[in-house]
């Protein structure tokens, strides 16, 4: 018997929201094929997309790499209805799961999610009567199960859950650079959970992939710990093994990243006290870090009106940032620029700022990397 809800379930997710792209920005289905192939071959099971993810190119890809390809058993599959963004009206918002059903031709999703609860957002859901509809699909045997991602304070979640305790699970940016930063609340947020009886899945724990490249004397710490294992284990290891973890997602682009998280993942043990330790201390050196905490998620570009490269832009700035790269900063700065799409090109708009999960100050950050990429 398990001991909380999703226990049993293997601890690495597939996230589809960072697949492998062609030149041409589409995604490469065979390369995806691959990954896919590897996930399965290993033994896990959980997909996790979004009916904004690409598009709806990632829910198109999940059906052409996993579910015309496996048995429907076999795997369990996750999706989100986005009442914010690419919705307009109650009507269109409920119109996502039936378009999330045609495009993934899952017939049924086994976990269905409301999408990125925020502050200003997070009553929409009431006000479209979200909450009803996801119980009434899954009456239907249309979902299994149902919950809602979050990126907002204890406070709110604590709402949330006491309006809707029976969501079954709430998906958290939970990592250790995380853990205690007050803009991201990520401890307080796991505990309110937890005290409402909730299971959690993980998102973003190696924050967008910072914490796979992290500055060089926090990943010094990693290294002299133990030289064999990768800085995005210590991270995806870290959330996996908090109590009450369905599974940990990790939006991974590539078959090299697929290969380093299943080494590790396939027989996952959880921190041992050692390598607890060594996760305190990386979090007390982070503390020092003035990287920007971006986690590459791309809301910030889709109403863009002039269509910069935020993330990338921000991906530059951190390689000088974080351990001092200017060169490799300059030249990756050039790429996302590619197009003259400068960081100074911003007209302060601010649309980037009301879309972006981590509620970052994204204009004052552009600035600062026009200043220092474009001098």
């Amino acid at each position: 018997m398990e001991r909380y809800f999703g226990e049993s379930t293997p601890k690495l997710g597939f996230g589809l929201m960072r697949l492998p792209k062609l030149s041409n920005g589409k995604i490469d289905m065979e390369h995806t094929k691959k990954m896919v192939d590897m996930f399965m071959d290993a033994g896990q099971t959980y997909f996790d997309t979004a009916y904004v993810y690409d598009s709806g190119e990632s829910e198109l890809a999940a059906k052409a790499a996993l579910v015309d390809r496996y048995p429907r058993e076999s795997f369990t599959l996750a999706t989100k209805l986005c009442a914010w963004m690419g919705a307009h009206n109650e009507e269109t918002a409920k119109q996502q799961f039936y378009t999330s059903l045609e495009r993934t031709g899952a017939g049924y999703f086994d976990y269905y999610l409301l999408h990125a609860l925020q502050a200003g957002n997070y009553k929409i859901y009431d006000q479209y009567h979200i909450w009803d509809f996801v119980k009434e699909q899954k009456a239907k045997g249309l979902i299994k199960h149902w919950g809602f991602s979050f990126h907002a304070t204890p406070d709110i979640l604590d709402e949330i859950l006491t309006d809707h305790p029976d969501a079954e699970f709430v998906q958290l940016q939970l990592n250790y650079a995380d853990w205690e930063n007050p803009d991201v609340t990520a401890r307080e947020n796991y505990e309110v959970a937890r005290k409402h009886g909730k299971s959690i899945v993980v998102m973003e724990p190696v924050k967008g992939g910072a914490l796979a490249n992290p500055p060089q004397n926090v990943g010094k710490i990693m290294k002299e710990a133990d030289p064999n294992a990768s800085f995005a284990s210590w991270a995806i290891r870290y959330a996996a093994s908090l109590e009450g973890i369905i599974t940990v997602l990790s939006g991974m682009s590539n078959i090299e990243q697929m290969q380093d998280n299943l080494s590790y993942m396939q027989d996952f043990e959880p921190l041992n006290a050692e390598e607890q330790m060594v996760i305190r201390k990386v979090g007390e050196a982070l503390g020092g870090a003035k990287t920007i905490p971006c986690t590459a998620c791309h809301y910030c570009t889709d109403g863009c009106p002039k269509g910069i490269a935020i993330p990338e832009i921000f991906s530059a700035m951190n390689k000088h940032l974080g351990n001092g790269q200017i060169t490799e900063a300059l030249a990756d700065y050039q790429k996302a620029t590619g197009e003259g799409k400068l960081a100074s090109g911003c007209v302060g708009c601010k649309q980037c700022e009301r879309a972006c999960p981590q509620q970052l100050p994204i204009t004052t950050y552009l600035k600062q990397c026009a200043e220092i990429l474009e001098a």
